[in-house]
């Protein structure tokens, strides 16, 4: 009988603690895969190379050869739509096509120990927001790329050189009064130092042969440190891209005609930058050159990624970081860009916007607001 009841309390014991789940089980870890979605269709992805050059490269090419015709064949009011329209272009990228995929590859479960414990993507932009400042701000302090001005020359009228550089404020606002009776001339050396303070203009401003006339353009320097560190940002964003596109699987399609609109609209917004730096006579084919940087970008990682689709892996751990940390680093770059250069400058600080009508401001609002919606809505795809 003991016997008996003693086999019947350890059955009972024994369901229940079939019934219980564990307390301590340890949590599952979750590895990082280390295929791909590749599922053939060669031919398709091929022509992706192609399709994506055209459409990237004559995006890029196109604002410089609009600012540069002026006629008939291209007229004036192409380049300020596709110059604004470019810009909410840019910032949207920052934003939903940097920003989020960033957020996305560093936080994946598969990754662990301290790139999971800490915000990384907010921390990084916050970086290279800093970083982009400081080289920015000393760009403009002490470079000079070009201009063929010197500031440094001495005077030889009996008085002491005036930089305005050194003026203060009130020094400042008195500077048109006290130098009304120099020389008609400002471009004189030596005739009226302040002269050079005059003769940096609006870039929207300048003549064709601002050279000749030995005009310098606003923010001459700064504007050459921005278009390169936006290219670098962009192209970076495009290898990724194209490596992913190449090995998608089911969504190649749907991702393929995505890209073609996000490539060719990107390229628009960049273009449109490069085209507003006054390049010299010896520069330029500057900007066509970067232009086609950017086009071959993103069809030559298309062509990288089929070439290694049967060991890349978009969801391997070193992936991930790679591209969380580099998408990071892109959308800190954009956005600096996009709300320092292309909004606050171009709207609030451009003669161009403060001397003209307002609906020419509204108009350009509007047109930002149009291409920062499209490549939002293309996000939803992506």
């Amino acid at each position: 009988m003991d016997a008996a009841a003693m086999e019947v309390a350890r059955l009972v014991l024994l369901r229940q603690a079939e019934s219980t789940p564990p307390e301590d089980t340890p949590d599952q870890t979750v590895t990082c895969t280390g295929s791909n979605g590749y599922d053939g269709r060669m031919g398709v992805r091929i022509s992706a190379i192609f399709v994506i050059l055209v459409g990237s490269t004559l995006g890029a090419i196109f604002p410089t050869f609009a600012k540069r015709s002026q006629s008939a064949l291209v007229p004036s009011w192409v380049f300020f739509v596709v110059k604004y329209f470019g810009s909410g272009v840019i910032v949207a990228t920052a934003f939903i096509h940097l920003l989020a995929p960033a957020n996305e590859a560093l936080t994946n479960e598969c990754l662990t120990g301290v790139i999971a414990k800490y915000p990384w993507v907010e921390g990084i932009v916050l970086m290279t927001i800093f970083v982009m400042f400081f080289l920015e701000l000393m760009v403009m302090r002490y470079a000079d790329f070009g201009s063929g001005h010197d500031h440094g020359h001495s005077h030889n009228h009996g008085h002491s050189p005036v930089n305005g550089d050194d003026l203060s404020l009130e020094d400042r606002k008195r500077a048109p009064e006290d130098t009304e009776a120099a020389p008609s001339n400002p471009h004189i050396p030596g005739e009226d130092h302040l002269g050079h303070q005059r003769d940096h203009i609006a870039n929207s401003e300048l003549p064709t042969n601002w050279e000749v006339q030995h005009m310098i353009p606003e923010t001459y320097s700064a504007q050459l440190t921005a278009v390169f560190i936006l290219e670098f940002g962009v192209i970076f964003h495009s290898i990724f891209i194209g490596l992913t596109l190449a090995v998608a699987g089911e969504e190649f399609i749907t991702l393929y005609i995505v890209l073609v609109f996000h490539q060719t609209f990107e390229g628009l917004g960049l273009g449109a930058r490069l085209a507003e730096v006054p390049w010299p006579k010896s520069k330029r084919w500057t900007p066509y050159l970067l232009a086609l940087g950017y086009g071959v970008s993103t069809p030559i990682a298309i062509t990288i990624g089929l070439s290694v689709r049967t060991s890349f892996a978009p969801e391997g751990r070193t992936t991930l970081m790679v591209n969380g940390v580099f998408d990071s680093i892109s959308a800190g770059i954009l956005i600096y860009t996009g709300l320092i250069e292309l909004m606050a400058h171009e709207f609030m600080f451009s003669p161009y916007m403060q001397k003209g009508p307002v609906s020419r401001t509204l108009y350009a609002l509007l047109l930002m607001t149009v291409g920062a919606g499209l490549m939002a809505l293309l996000g939803y795809w992506a």
